[in-house]
């Protein structure tokens, strides 16, 4: 990149920009995006006819939305009244910081929001009150749309969820000029961050081939099998769907009984196997379990026939096969994480009423929907519109695209993983940093249609899987209810994608008598991938196991550091006496094997 000039004022330390210098990395860049950008438009312009501009047709949510204001004045007028009441405090507790005294806070950020984290932000007279404003506009909106009367629950959370999408996008932290952070660093170089970010740009828009594919890390930082996914093993099996690895034992004992793990389809299976420090794999290994793992493959149109029992019968019950082969062990003890832990149960119950169900001595679930009725934001894009939407999608490519689910989970959390982005990579002119889970969140998978279809309509959509016989596996209904073998729920509490109270309800459908739960701080990835050697975060335990959740939690006591130690002893209790350690046979290639390899384009 063209440098600016490197002169400095005394006073502040401000590069003064060359304007040849800047000029010249503009034209550059501008050089570099303009093919991207005129094969993106001339690619847009051929899908407008059968664009369609509101998906989520909210426009029709809105519509009912201000009828419902319009048919009751009084109420609106009264939410509009207190707005005007705070913006006048605002006013007055801003002139007396402007004229250098002390002014009381109207509003504070939510905790846990970091846009706010300069000191400019609370320093600044200025900004103080840009950052008040805005605050108190989203409350507003907030306030105004939970309020409205007579809308439904469901056009009531997604109305809330854009209006919440809209104004992420319009806070002064993602533009330059009310951004004190970028104002600061353009003065400090000259201009030069904000080439950069143009840089960072278009390099983003050549990697999305013309489609904007934000950086959230520094995707040169990793390799799969050299520092992550790195736990010694071999792949054992291989089918259409899984590749089995067993993990070298890291002593001279293990117990008796093995530990299968069975990640989510969504995602790759090392998010479980990232570094060694936290590697939950490496851990339950170092614990003494004999630990097999399946490794979904990223599937492409080949596979788009493949259903919902293809992946019971050739992930788990052909796991669960090649195990007591190796091991000479007639069952195991089942981990489940996410929609592998939703696998997991549908399996159970399968296995119960082929009176089978001895084949897993207790199963692990993590993070684990089986009740979807409130299921959280997710369930906001899972109504009959965007499925055919969806449909359609898979139907012209056999699967549905992983970026289009990346898409989806991006926008749960607009803030962390585009806003945040958008600030450090084109605005201030970063790098992002190397950032082993996000790295993992960018290696997507795609979903066959048929899997994916049956999937979202009937437990998303339809919550079949709380009702027996609501779905059938090869041929045989699903009774949650005949499940007894030990379970261990495991949720966490700031979960965006299985709410835990929504979690905690499925624990009551099944028919076990010894069950657990504990809850984790933090969130879906974060409260699960949390080593013990980190002292972060909490759990929480309590005597109340099948209570209501509110009384679960009022009993609840909390415990410092990871929740992965409570299970451990929980584990332990099924895993059978130490016996000497089984060696892994040399198999069909090294773990972590190819399929995870795989990328989804």
């Amino acid at each position: 990149m063209t440098k600016a000039s490197p002169n400095a004022s005394a006073n502040n330390g401000a590069a003064m920009p060359d304007p040849v210098a800047l000029g010249q990395a503009l034209l550059a860049v501008y050089e570099r995006a303009t093919p991207i950008l005129e094969t993106y438009f001339a690619r847009m312009g051929e899908d407008l006819a059968k664009q369609n501009f509101d998906p989520f047709h909210i426009k029709d949510v809105y519509l009912e939305f201000l009828n419902r204001m319009a048919a009751d004045p009084e109420k609106f007028w009264q939410m509009q009244q207190g707005f005007w009441n705070d913006w006048f405090r605002l006013w007055q507790e801003s002139a007396m910081k402007f004229l250098g005294e002390d002014g009381k806070t109207i509003i504070q950020p939510e905790k846990g929001d970091r846009r706010f984290k300069a000191p400019e932000w609370q320093e600044s007279a200025l900004f103080d009150f840009i950052k008040q404003s805005y605050l108190l506009t989203c409350h507003w909106m907030d306030k105004t749309v939970r309020g409205a009367e007579g809308l439904d629950t469901d056009k009531k959370e997604k109305l809330v969820f854009y209006t919440k999408l809209f104004v992420d996008a319009l806070s002064p932290t993602n533009f330059m000029m009310t951004n004190p952070e970028v104002l600061k660093e353009t003065l400090k170089t000259g201009g030069e961050n904000l080439v950069k970010g143009l840089e960072n740009l278009v390099a983003d828009l050549e990697r999305g081939g013309g489609e904007l594919k934000i950086s959230t890390t520094d995707y040169n930082a990793f390799k799969l099998g050299e520092n992550i996914a790195n736990t010694p093993g071999n792949v054992i099996y291989q089918n259409d769907l899984i590749q089995l690895i067993q993990y070298e034992p890291m002593g001279d004992k293990v117990f008796k009984r093995p530990l299968l793990i069975i990640p989510p389809w969504i995602n790759k299976y090392y998010i479980l196997d990232l570094r060694e420090d936290n590697s939950f794999i490496r851990w339950a290994v170092e614990q003494g379990h004999t630990v097999f793992a399946v490794s979904w493959v990223n599937p492409d149109a080949q596979l788009a026939q493949k259903r919902f029992e293809d992946y019971m019968q050739e992930g788990v019950l052909d796991a669960l096969e090649q195990i007591r082969d190796i091991t000479g062990e007639p069952d195991c003890n089942v981990v489940g994480y996410c929609l592998g832990g939703t696998l997991l149960a549908i399996t159970l119950a399968w296995l119960a009423d082929k009176k089978k169900e001895n084949l897993i001595a207790s199963a692990t679930f993590l993070t684990t929907l089986l009740d979807f009725e409130n299921s959280g934001d997710l369930k906001l894009f899972m109504d009959d519109s965007q499925l055919e939407l969806m449909d359609q999608a898979m139907a012209e490519k056999g699967v549905l695209e992983a970026k289009n689910l990346q898409k989806t989970f991006t926008l749960l959390r607009a803030n962390d993983l585009i806003w945040s982005f958008v600030v450090n990579n084109y605005l201030m002119g970063r790098d992002p940093f190397p950032f082993d889970l996000l790295y993992w969140n960018d290696d997507s998978t795609n979903m066959p249609a048929a899997m994916h279809s049956f999937y979202l309509r009937k437990m998303y959509r339809d919550n079949e899987l709380t009702k027996p016989g609501g779905i059938a596996m090869l041929g045989t209904p699903i009774d949650l209810r005949k499940i007894t073998a030990p379970a261990y729920f495991l949720s966490t509490r700031e979960d965006h994608i299985a709410p835990w109270r929504a979690t905690y309800a499925g624990l009551k459908l099944l028919g076990s008598k010894n069950i657990s739960f504990t809850l984790a701080a933090s969130g879906h990835i974060a409260g699960i991938v949390n080593a013990p050697v980190k002292n972060k975060y909490c759990y929480w335990t309590s005597p109340k196991p099948g209570a209501p959740s509110g009384e679960w939690m009022d009993a609840a006591t909390q415990n410092e550091g990871s929740w992965w130690p409570h299970w451990q002893k929980w584990i332990a209790t099924y895993a059978g006496e130490k016996t000497a350690a089984r060696k892994v046979g040399k198999g069909i290639e090294p773990a972590p094997g190819s399929y995870v390899k795989k990328k989804s384009s």
